[in-house]
């Protein structure tokens, strides 16, 4: 009988960190909805998917502990996952922690980047952010200014007289470098900038960080632009041939080549959620909609993830327009293929799949090549529990259990 303690997965959540590094796929923070309460996931806790085997692991975290929060930005620069802003109970936050994904002991300790030179991005939540050179490049997002801070890139949603506090949404980009701990802004050369935005998605080609979509006010956005980062010159609002996606918010946007983007899920301008996914060739500049997939997954508030083979991994995420019914947080880790595998990884799948037939024969496979299949029996055992519990409990309770799915 298998083990269910073994095929343990993620809890279900929204508004969370992900990133790919190697062969694992790394998840923090978040929050979920427990009696109409946003309740934020434990902050010393992160969870990894081992893309081989696949397997989840929850590891204890150590260190200078960054609140538990939603809506903060991470990303992945040589082996260390960097996480900045967010939202909390007690607001928005413009604190930068960092944690060394690859430390041998699995012992994964946060520390706050303090000393630092130059001037943090006011605190936020709901930005992008894009890597480039060693570089971490957020744009956007929602949170607060004081009166002395208002600028042309700041679109007011509210505010409080009394404490010359302003709320809104932002269009400034600024730089970390990394290698020397140091913020800037770059002075933007040329250009039209994207309007102040949220919840809009990100994604690096060559040296032209990419946006799309997002929200302002009570508005909901579906133009794409690029910033080219080495000349800071904004593209304006690029012209489309043909269909567009419709207007969204909290969807992803995810580099799948070194022409093409793939855009998923999100929020619809009429408060829907989405399942629909779109190729955009930025050379034809052209969107091509996907019409294979599951129409019954959308999620929105979600993340997207390259894996090693051009594979997509989206974790968690809602099923719900969270601004009126915030119940459907998800945990299941949806895969699309978006070109196809290598012949290894083929013959890695059918023998997992078939390891009762091939029992007698795998066991005189070389050994590099007997740990892969072990590797991969591992995952298809796992995949086929998770599937059968899942079957069960959608009986008993009417609700999705996870499901991974090549």
């Amino acid at each position: 009988m298998a083990d269910s303690h073994l095929f343990c997965v993620a809890e279900e959540r929204s508004g969370h960190c992900a990133v790919v590094d190697g062969s694992f796929l790394y998840v923090w923070g978040g929050y979920v909805s427990i009696e109409d309460n946003e309740v934020y996931l434990p902050n010393d806790e992160i969870w990894t998917y081992d893309i081989d085997n696949g397997l989840w692991t929850m590891h204890l975290m150590e260190g200078e502990l960054p609140s538990s929060m939603s809506g903060s930005c991470g990303a992945c620069i040589n082996g260390k996952l960097y996480v900045f802003g967010g939202y909390d109970d007690k607001g928005y936050s413009n604190r930068l922690y960092f944690v060394n994904l690859r430390t041998r002991d699995e012992t994964y300790v946060w520390e706050k980047i303090t000393n630092f030179e130059g001037q943090p991005p006011t605190p936020r939540d709901k930005l992008s952010c894009w890597v480039y050179k060693d570089r971490l490049i957020y744009f956007g997002g929602y949170g607060y200014r004081r009166h002395n801070e208002l600028q042309d890139c700041f679109d007011v949603h509210d505010a409080s007289w009394e404490e010359q506090i302003f709320w809104g949404w932002h269009n400034d980009v600024h730089v970390f470098e990394t290698k020397t701990q140091t913020w800037f802004q770059p002075k933007i050369k040329g250009g039209v900038p994207p309007q102040p935005r949220a919840a809009h998605s990100c994604a690096v080609l060559g040296n032209k960080g990419y946006i799309f979509g997002g929200r302002v006010l009570q508005t909901r956005m579906n133009d794409l632009h690029y910033l080219n980062l080495d000349t800071w010159i904004w593209s304006g609002r690029i012209p489309i041939n043909g269909e567009n996606p419709k207007h969204r918010s909290w969807h992803t946007l995810t580099p799948i080549a070194d022409d093409k983007l793939f855009l998923f899920g999100g929020l619809s301008a009429d408060n829907i959620p989405l399942s629909d996914g779109w190729i955009h060739n930025i050379i034809t500049n052209c969107w091509k909609q996907l019409t294979y997939l599951p129409k019954t997954r959308p999620r929105l508030w979600h993340t997207a993830c390259l894996g090693k083979e051009n594979e997509i991994m989206v974790f968690g995420g809602s099923k719900d327009d969270l601004l009126s019914l915030d119940t459907g947080h998800c945990n299941d880790l949806l895969i699309f293929q978006t070109q196809p595998y290598s012949l290894l990884r083929s013959c890695l799948d059918c023998i997992g799949k078939n390891a009762m037939l091939l029992e007698s024969q795998i066991s005189l496979l070389p050994p590099k090549l007997f740990q892969q299949v072990l590797k991969k029996i591992t995952f298809w055992t796992a995949a086929t529990h998770r599937e059968e519990q899942g079957t069960q409990k959608e009986e008993k309770e009417n609700k999705y259990q996870c499901i991974n799915s090549n």
